[in-house]
């Protein structure tokens, strides 16, 4: 039997509803194409398509260049950048990255808490 194809749409929503303050979240393969991603409603985007594509490209690439400290440092859990008008967080799965932002005034504990979730949302890709 054909395991059941998981609905990234699905799981893209489930991450933008975990918290009011979400804007934005992608599911990204290892070459850094956009897989499925969903903007808040309500939400400008900070970004244009085109740099949003490119943004998610680099994202790949620095996944690709943090591998090479696995042994020594272990397994990268998530990335963290705060800028002044957005947070960015990514996770690394199996296969695939998630990146997702929200509003960047979140408590630090609020965002640990919306990672854990999104591990375990994301645990089979």
């Amino acid at each position: 039997m054909a395991a059941k194809k998981i609905d990234l749409l699905e799981i893209v929503q489930k991450i933008i509803n975990l918290d009011s303050k979400m804007r934005f979240a992608a599911i990204i393969d290892s070459k850094g194409n956009i897989r499925e991603a969903i903007m808040k409603t309500g939400k400008t985007n900070l970004k244009s398509q085109k740099e949003e594509e490119h943004f998610c490209k680099q994202v790949a690439q620095r996944r690709a260049m943090r591998r090479e400290f696995d042994r020594s440092l272990g397994k990268v859990r998530y990335v963290h950048v705060e800028r002044e008008k957005v947070s960015q967080m990514v996770v690394y799965a199996k296969r695939n990255i998630i990146y997702f932002t929200m509003e960047p005034e979140m408590p630090i504990n609020t965002k640990i808490r919306l990672i854990t979730k999104i591990k375990k949302l994301t645990v089979g890709l």
